[in-house]
């Protein structure tokens, strides 16, 4: 999980997956942030939003993603024209690097309710997790009444957005599996952060995407009977060697092949 930040604002704009991809897709890594936001705001990147609804999810785009430095490698995966079965994951695992409150949301209260095999979620059940927030010092100050009801129902939104859930105001789980080619994404980004085997199995940010140590070990050994990843394990010791020495390197051996643009 990265650095704090905290704003309900951000979080009330969501995942936006296509949103998100349109622009990614239309940056360039040659010019400035502010050059390429005002580019896409005159270039109708973002389809028939209002004015004000671009503005507001720029400045969420913008608060979220590093361009030039660690979500670089995302950015050229849409440049790339992956589809959205991969990016879509990748996305929130991105977002939640920063937004804080999502990444609890997903790794604690989304996870636990699915551990727990709750049906049904709505927008009320989440309301407890968000009012222990300030208690927890994970934002400033507790947010309004109004605040914490819309930040509720976009996080359920965001989790919808994701894959993880579907349904309206009555939400419930989906038989969410996570594609290969984000599984080994996510192990080449989380392998730069922690490069102990062990640490990258037990990684809460599985977490969000419903998985436990046991269900990452069971792709792991699936990968390597199909020589993709290298992954042997004696007693509590683990070994695990993946292609590319980064995620980025990853990314730029994805390049190289056909891309993928089934959406």
């Amino acid at each position: 999980m990265g650095s704090v930040r905290t704003s309900s604002g951000s979080l009330v704009r969501g995942l936006r997956v296509e949103e998100s991809y349109a622009v990614f897709r239309a940056w360039d890594f040659d010019n400035g942030v502010e050059e390429n936001l005002d580019r896409i705001r005159h270039a109708d990147v973002l389809g028939n939003a209002s004015a004000y609804s671009q503005d507001a999810f720029l400045s969420a785009i913008k608060r979220r993603f590093e361009f030039a430095g660690r979500d670089r490698p995302l950015i050229e995966l849409a440049k790339h024209g992956v589809s959205f079965d991969i990016f879509r994951p990748l996305l929130l695992w991105h977002t939640a690097r920063i937004e804080t409150v999502l990444y609890l949301f997903l790794t604690e209260w989304l996870f636990a309710r699915f551990s727990e095999g709750v049906l049904y979620l709505r927008a009320d059940d989440v309301r407890p997790f968000i009012e222990a927030l300030a208690p927890r010092n994970v934002i400033p100050k507790k947010w309004s009444p109004s605040s914490e009801g819309r930040v509720a129902s976009a996080l359920l939104t965001m989790a919808k957005e994701a894959g993880l859930l579907r349904g309206t105001a009555r939400r419930e789980f989906t038989a969410y599996h996570l594609p290969e080619e984000s599984f080994l994404y996510l192990l080449h980004a989380m392998s730069e952060v922690q490069p102990n085997a062990h640490a990258v199995v037990h990684s809460p940010d599985w977490q969000m995407f419903l998985m436990e140590p046991r269900d990452v070990e069971r792709e792991l050994f699936r990968l390597h009977q199909y020589r993709r990843v290298h992954y042997e394990v004696a007693g509590s010791l683990a070994q695990l060697k993946l292609p590319c020495d980064s995620a980025a390197a990853l990314v730029a051996a994805l390049e190289a092949a056909p891309a993928n643009t089934t959406r």
